[in-house]
């Protein structure tokens, strides 16, 4: 077991505090990959039944001026996402509730020869089934984009990955299976504006966000989470939707008032009336998963292909 550095326990211990997280443990070791990483265990120091991971290279250092800062900011969002009852889990734009999960941290260079970064991950539906469909990932960054990430690390990528799968996704060209191969998603400069100088995955219209918020407090909270509060001013939805946190939450504010939520500072809860639409959130969520299968012309099914 290789020793753990002193300096990055020290930065990442202050930072976690910073952004009211506790370290509870890290080790350092080799990843299924073969590669030494550093592996911190942290959670909110008034409740420890839920966790999240952060996965470092063995020698990363904060030697840029802007990378304590914002590793300090990507906690505090966690923070806040460890108060959702599933953290792990969001929706798609189309309706599907999706849990990420196992995701290898950092990126490793690509065993092909191509110029690109990889991370081997994993996409679960999460509709509160027992049916195990997943999709097992391998995300890939171009270098071109690498140059628009601070650093090829966790907490510098994992917002804009989880929201290129959720892009791949909507373009259906992810399957959920109960077994598979690693699917791609091609993570290129499209998602990113050179002249806004930020991600952009969605353009969204003001329909199309609030569908996507009561979609989200429907299956995080309502079904998945007892109807206990979720998150709504979540900077990675706001980055996924092209929007603001605080479009969100202004949405959230208004959806209270009609009685679909209940809000409680950035926080919604499902209602009786929202979860009443369950026969329209399952049809969408049927809809968004045949939309991700294959489809195959009948006429080449039946021998009738001119080729």
């Amino acid at each position: 077991m290789t020793t753990v550095k002193a300096s990055l326990v020290d930065s990442l211990t202050k930072a976690a505090k910073d952004a009211g997280l506790e370290v509870l443990s890290y080790s350092t070791g080799p990843n299924s990959m073969g590669h030494v990483t550093t592996v911190f265990k942290l959670a909110l120091p008034a409740d420890k039944s839920k966790t999240l991971t952060l996965e470092l290279s063995e020698h990363f250092d904060f030697d840029k001026p802007n990378l304590l800062p914002e590793l300090t900011g990507h906690l505090a969002t966690q923070a806040k996402r460890l108060r959702n009852p599933r953290p792990e889990c969001g929706v798609t734009m189309g309706g599907l509730p999706i849990a990420f999960g196992e995701f290898e941290w950092p990126f490793h260079t690509s065993t092909s020869g191509a110029d690109t970064y990889i991370v081997h991950g994993q996409l679960h539906l999460a509709d509160g089934g027992a049916h195990n469909l997943h999709a097992k990932i391998a995300a890939s960054v171009t270098l071109t984009f690498a140059d628009f990430v601070p650093a090829m690390e966790q907490p510098y990528s994992e917002s804009f990955i989880y929201n290129a799968i959720r892009k791949t996704v909507d373009y259906g060209q992810l399957e959920f299976l109960k077994s598979g191969n690693r699917q791609p998603v091609p993570v290129t400069t499209r998602y990113w504006s050179r002249w806004q100088k930020k991600f952009v995955f969605t353009e969204t219209t003001e329909a199309e966000r609030l569908a996507y918020l009561l979609c989200k407090v429907y299956w995080l909270s309502g079904v998945l989470g007892d109807s206990k509060p979720v998150w709504i001013a979540d900077p990675r939805d706001a980055m996924y939707l092209n929007t603001s946190a605080e479009d969100l939450l202004s949405m959230a504010s208004h959806e209270a008032a009609e009685g679909y939520l209940t809000l409680d500072g950035e926080y919604a809860a499902a209602t009786p009336k929202l979860l009443a639409k369950k026969p329209e959130y399952d049809a969408l969520l049927e809809a968004a998963l045949n939309f991700t299968k294959p489809t195959f012309n009948e006429s080449m099914r039946s021998g009738h292909a001119n080729m």
